[in-house]
């Protein structure tokens, strides 16, 4: 993958708005002929510059910069504003200096937050492809939905397709990140948010993210048929959570098509302006919380399955959308993250028409697993003493079961959220998001997924062992073994 473009921490705007307030802040402290213009251009500055942010659409991130701005203001321009300014007195600088450092502090709090919590910039995708995504909705008639009482109600599930797609002409205007429109990506960010127990301000970044799909645009070019990744994210987690991972899988010649899990992910908006909130949560108690795990990754199981017999009809065009006549349904691959890696384990387990598993340091929660036969490539943080004791004996054991060569990589200075997209926009904290920094993460999970994708699914490939290796420790789990 391509290196990340450089983050933008902050628009020229806020730039300006930060650097108004630092003179604002500064002024005071100059010798008299310059003491007055640089203060007026300063305050110039600032106003205008948090005006024009007032009417774009302020980030919470320049909330303390206004804060330290509005509170050096009156004390910068009263001197000023009296009659003979030259002559008047101003507060001594040993009462001046603590507030001064007060200003300061709130002014650089802007920069600080906005480097902690950075609107994400996704990776450029490195394929000769182009990327497209769609979103659809579909109901499974035959399944009821247990998470209601109404006994009409049944399963359905919302997909979003990133695929191999045409150059767009210049200047066309990127997907949003959560949703469709902005306005849904505030709803998911809020719910998302909520579910992590934080301020929904802390994520306000995310909604106005833009990727590098484009919505509805033509197939790529050629008559090739594109072999399918179906993905379920993490529990609460949503569709558009491995967007930077998708692209690239996409722009190198794959369909991906994330779920969102309704009553499961954190929000699901519905065609029809509905949402479904999240009914999942933890008790505390190991038992109960993994009763649940099992019953929810059973539904998740269910729903790759319904997905992946689905694609027969879009492929048909029995259900529109551009990739009519484009689909591999001979190749289609079940992966996740979490609690989406073990509920990809399991739909294999269970239906044989996939053709491969990539399970990203997802604990398996099948309560009764057997032997399967498709080749499985597992992506993990390292495991220390504070991880699950019983996530890699576990995985290991279902490993064991498979039917072809499968594969264990642990990623040194990995997390469990370094295999998502949250390495782009939350703090850089080991303990948060693995020690890989910022796109380390993103990179790493997309090309070993590249690596063993090409290796089993395309004819003639190299055992990926050699390349997945690069990235990691590689345990090789061989039928028999």
């Amino acid at each position: 993958m391509n290196a990340m473009n450089a983050h933008v921490l902050l628009s020229l705007w806020e730039v300006l708005l930060v650097l108004g307030a630092v003179a604002l802040v500064l002024a005071r402290w100059l010798p008299p002929g310059p003491r007055r213009p640089a203060t007026l251009a300063a305050a110039a500055m600032t106003s205008s510059s948090g005006v024009v942010l007032g009417v774009l659409g302020m980030r919470w991130q320049m909330v303390p910069v206004l804060a330290g701005a509005a509170l050096a203001l009156p004390f910068a321009l009263s001197p000023l504003l009296r009659r003979g300014a030259r002559g008047a007195r101003r507060a001594p600088w040993w009462l001046a200096l603590p507030g001064a450092a007060v200003c300061l502090a709130l002014v650089a709090a802007g920069p600080a937050t906005a480097w902690a919590l950075p609107t994400p910039v996704f990776p450029e995708p490195s394929g000769r492809f182009a990327v497209g995504t769609g979103v659809l909705e579909l109901t499974d008639h035959s399944r009821p939905e247990t998470a209601t009482a109404a006994p009409e109600d049944r399963r359905t599930v919302v997909v979003q397709l990133w695929y191999p797609a045409r150059k767009t002409p210049a200047g066309g205007r990127p997907a949003p990140y959560l949703g469709r429109t902005e306005h849904e990506g505030h709803v998911v960010c809020d719910a998302l948010a909520d579910y992590s127990g934080l301020p929904g301000f802390l994520l306000d970044g995310l909604p106005r993210a833009r990727t590098h799909a484009s919505y509805d645009v033509p197939v790529a070019e050629g008559g090739d048929r594109f072999p399918v990744v179906l993905f379920s994210p993490g529990l609460g987690g949503v569709r558009a959570q491995n967007t930077a991972w998708a692209e690239e899988l996409a722009s190198h010649g794959y369909v991906v098509a994330g779920l969102d899990h309704p009553y499961d992910s954190a929000a699901v908006v519905l065609a029809d302006g509905h949402t479904v909130r999240t009914q999942v949560s933890a008790t505390g108690d190991d038992a109960e919380d993994e009763r649940r795990a099992v019953g929810w990754t059973a539904v998740r199981a269910a729903d790759l399955s319904f997905v992946r017999a689905q694609l027969g009809r879009m492929d048909s065009g029995a259900i529109a959308g551009p990739l009519t006549g484009r689909l591999d349904t001979a190749r289609v691959v079940a992966a996740g993250h979490s609690l989406g890696g073990g509920a990809a384990l399991q739909a294999a387990r269970q239906d044989p028409e996939f053709a491969a598993v990539i399970d990203l340091d997802g604990f398996p929660h099948d309560p009764d697993p057997q032997p399967y036969r498709q080749p499985v490539l597992a992506l993990t943080q390292a495991i220390g003493p504070d991880t699950d004791p019983d996530y890699l004996p576990k995985l290991t054991r279902v490993l064991a079961l498979g039917g072809a060569t499968s594969y264990r990589l642990t990623v040194p200075g990995a997390g469990h959220l370094t295999f998502t997209d949250a390495p782009l926009y939350l703090p850089p904290l080991p303990s948060l998001v693995g020690s890989l920094g910022r796109t380390q993460g993103p990179r790493i999970t997309a090309a070993a997924s590249l690596a063993f994708l090409d290796a089993t699914l395309r004819p003639g490939a190299a055992d990926p062992a050699t390349a997945l290796s690069a990235y990691g420790t590689l345990a090789v789990h061989r039928p028999g073994s």
